[in-house]
């Protein structure tokens, strides 16, 4: 499939989410890392448009052939590696902001996954791991439609002080866990429950109700982030 030369759309709420929540924390110039960048999408627009230096790493060969033709068509600059995160032979403390999304809730104990990336942290910088909010409605409304999919997730982790519990590292400056986001559809597969008319109208009626949403509303914010700050060089 040809790839098409875009930024991702911000009509997108999950975009529109994403994008809100980086601009708190990466700036022009910043280090950035995405863990599981494929297919860099996410990765593309904080080079394009928040300017910083970015580095994408993911365990897929296809996933990081497709980031580099993304970046390639779009004339963006980064540095991928294809590469599994516990073998990697990224330098230690090199990044100013450490993220992903997505993958830690993959894992029956993500504690060493978290150290993960907080080993990749330098002094000042932040890590920031976002999961699905599957808990209350998301959570009832996946399971109904697509329980196989919900079964995937570890879904022990997903309050804020389950979260903070996965961060044990003697360089921590703060730990906070928080819900974030404007409501948004694209948790839910609804097409494996409607039928698939139904489901995209009902898709893009939520989408358009949350890029409306003026703030997050805790019991709808469709992620829950995990930030963790390490501490200056003493």
């Amino acid at each position: 499939m040809p790839i098409r030369a875009k930024l991702p759309s911000r009509l997108n709420v999950s975009v529109l989410n994403f994008t809100r929540l980086l601009k708190r924390h990466v700036k022009p110039g910043s280090r950035y890392i995405e863990i599981g960048c494929a297919p860099g999408k996410m990765l593309a627009w904080v080079a394009g448009v928040l300017k910083a230096e970015v580095t994408g790493l993911d365990y897929s060969e296809p996933g990081i052939a497709k980031c580099r033709a993304l970046f390639d068509a779009l004339g963006l600059k980064a540095n991928l590696h294809h590469d599994d995160f516990f073998k990697h032979h990224l330098p230690p403390a090199s990044f100013d902001v450490v993220t992903s999304f997505g993958i830690i809730e993959h894992f029956d104990d993500p504690r060493p996954v978290v150290q993960r990336h907080l080993d990749l942290v330098r002094p000042g910088g932040v890590a920031l791991m976002a999961v699905p909010n599957y808990v209350g409605i998301y959570g009832s409304l996946q399971r109904w439609c697509d329980a196989p999919n919900l079964a995937l997730h570890n879904l022990e982790i997903m309050n804020a002080c389950a979260l903070t519990e996965l961060v044990d590292s003697p360089d921590v400056e703060t730990v906070r866990a928080y819900p974030f986001g404007s409501m948004s559809p694209w948790l839910v597969s609804f097409d494996k429950r409607l039928p698939k008319f139904a489901a995209k109208l009902v898709s893009l009626g939520l989408n358009a109700t949350g890029l409306l949403q003026p703030l997050t509303i805790k019991a709808l914010a469709p992620m829950l982030v995990l930030e963790v700050k390490k501490g200056p060089i003493a």
